[in-house]
C-alpha cells in the first residue's frame, strides 16, 4: 500500500512539474503584457514600459527560456512573481484560493453525496415514476448552461425579496462589509453563500447521479449481491453494504477530479454572484496578458490535480482491497 502510494506520488509530482512548465511557456509565448500600455493617455514612454516589464519579468523581448528560468527560480523560493500591475502574485493567489475554497467546499461535499444517493436511488427504482422524474430533472439541468441556472436563481431571489419586503436572500458578494460582530458576519456569509452553492450543487447532483445510476444498475444483477441476500441480509442491507460500495468505485475518480475543474471552472458562478475566486482571476489574467498570474493558476490547478489524484488513489485502495497487493 505504501509503495503503491509512493509510486503514484512520484508520478503525480512529475506531471505537476511538466504541466506547470508548459503552462508558463504557453502563457509567455501567447500573451503580450506590453499591449496593456498601448493607447494610454498620456502615452507611456517605450523605455519606461520596457524597464517596468523587465522589473516584473514580463518583457516579451526577453527570451522565453530566460524568463522561465527567472520565474522557476522564484517559484522554488516561494515567490510567484509580480502581476502586470506590479502587485505580488503571492498575495492575490492566497486571497483567491481562500475565496474559492469557501465557495466550493460545502457545495462539493453536498453535491457529491447528493449525486451518489440520487443516482443509486434511481437505479433501485428503475423505470418507476421517481426514476423517470429524477432522470428528466437531471437531463434538464445538464442541458442548461451554468449562467442560465445562476441567473434564474438570482432572479428568483429578487422576486422573493420583493415579495417579502426586505432582502432575505443575498445574491452579490461574500458578506456585508458594514457588519462588525462575529455572529452577524458569519450569518451574512451563510446568506451570501446560499445561491452560488445551490447553483453548483444542482449541477453536480445532476452530473454524478447519471454516472452513479449506470454503475449501480450494473451491480444490481451481480452474483455477489445475490449471495449476500442468500446469506440472510435484507435487500436494503445488501445494497448499502455491498452494492453501493462497489458501484461507487468507478465514480470516485470523477468525484475527486471534478473538484479541480470547479476551482477554475466556476467562473460564471463567481462572476454572476460577485465572488472573486480563482476562476474569475484566470479569466481576468488572460484578458490583461498577465503571464505570471496565468502561470500561478496553472501551477495551482496542476497541484490540485496531484492532491486529487492521491486522494482518489487512497479512496480506491480503501474501497477496493485488490489495490493493496498491486
Amino acid at each position: 500500500m505504501g509503495r503503491y502510494l509512493l509510486r503514484r506520488l512520484i508520478n503525480h509530482v512529475a506531471l505537476v512539474l511538466i504541466a506547470a512548465s508548459l503552462t508558463y511557456f504557453l502563457a509567455a509565448i501567447s500573451l503580450n503584457p506590453r499591449a496593456n500600455f498601448a493607447g494610454r493617455n498620456p502615452p507611456v514612454a517605450a523605455s519606461s514600459v520596457t524597464a517596468t516589464l523587465n522589473d516584473y519579468n514580463l518583457n516579451p523581448d526577453t527570451p522565453v527560456v530566460v524568463r522561465f528560468a527567472h520565474w522557476a527560480n522564484g517559484v522554488a523560493h516561494g515567490d510567484l512573481g509580480r502581476t502586470v500591475t506590479g502587485g505580488e502574485v503571492n498575495d492575490e493567489f492566497g486571497r483567491r484560493v481562500g475565496v474559492s475554497t469557501r465557495l466550493l467546499l460545502i457545495a462539493t461535499i453536498l453535491g457529491s453525496i447528493g449525486g451518489v444517493l440520487v443516482g443509486a436511488w434511481g437505479a433501485i427504482k428503475q423505470y418507476r415514476a421517481s426514476d423517470r422524474v429524477t432522470t428528466l430533472a437531471s437531463f434538464f439541468v445538464l442541458a442548461m448552461p451554468v449562467f442560465v441556472i445562476a441567473v434564474t436563481f438570482k432572479l428568483w431571489a429578487i422576486d422573493i425579496n420583493d415579495a417579502v419586503g426586505h432582502k432575505v436572500i443575498e445574491y452579490t458578494g461574500e458578506y456585508d462589509p458594514g457588519l462588525t460582530g462575529t455572529g452577524e458576519i458569519l450569518a451574512s456569509r451563510l446568506q451570501h453563500l446560499l445561491l452560488p452553492s445551490l447553483t453548483l450543487i444542482v449541477i453536480q447532483v445532476a452530473l454524478y447521479s447519471r454516472y452513479q445510476r449506470s454503475t449501480m444498475l450494473d451491480v444490481l444483477g451481480s452474483d455477489f449481491l445475490r449471495t449476500a441476500r442468500a446469506k440472510g441480509l435484507s435487500r436494503r442491507a445488501a445494497l448499502m453494504k455491498h452494492g453501493l460500495r462497489t458501484a461507487v468505485l468507478p465514480v470516485v475518480p470523477l468525484l475527486v477530479y471534478n473538484v479541480v475543474l470547479l476551482f477554475t471552472g466556476a467562473t460564471f458562478t463567481e462572476k454572476i454572484f460577485g465572488w472573486h475566486g480563482m476562476g474569475e482571476w484566470l479569466v481576468n489574467s488572460i484578458s490583461t496578458n498577465d503571464v505570471n498570474a496565468v502561470a500561478a493558476v496553472g501551477m495551482f490547478t496542476a497541484s490540485v490535480v496531484l492532491i486529487a489524484g492521491l486522494l482518489s488513489d487512497v479512496l480506491y485502495a480503501a474501497l477496493d482491497p485488490r489495490v493493496r497487493v498491486r
